[in-house]
């Protein structure tokens, strides 16, 4: 991507449409991606992921649904976790 003019990288917004992209990183750098995102879940109810060139803002709602696939033929474990963008809350109909 090209430099503003303050010599920063431009940064995608990735607020709509679809990404998807697989990282190979060692366990420390895993361990510090999914602390940060502990740490984020903990105190906000926003999530901000950034890679090389583009940043992906998620407001998320009150569940999270976390999924454990273990093959230990393989052996393999896969971890998901998944979450929905938050809603704003719709105000009760009124009865007359």
């Amino acid at each position: 991507m090209g430099e503003d003019m303050n010599g920063k990288d431009d940064v995608r917004d990735l607020t709509g449409g679809m990404f998807e992209d697989e990282f190979a990183v060692s366990a420390e750098e895993a361990g510090e991606f999914l602390v940060g995102i502990g740490e984020q879940l903990r105190e906000n109810d926003e999530l901000t992921l950034e890679g090389d060139g583009w940043k992906i803002p998620f407001e998320f709602g009150d569940e999270v649904e976390i999924e454990l696939d273990y093959d230990g033929n393989v052996p393999e474990l896969e971890i998901e976790v998944e979450m929905e963008g938050g809603r704003e809350k719709d105000e009760a109909p009124t009865v007359s």
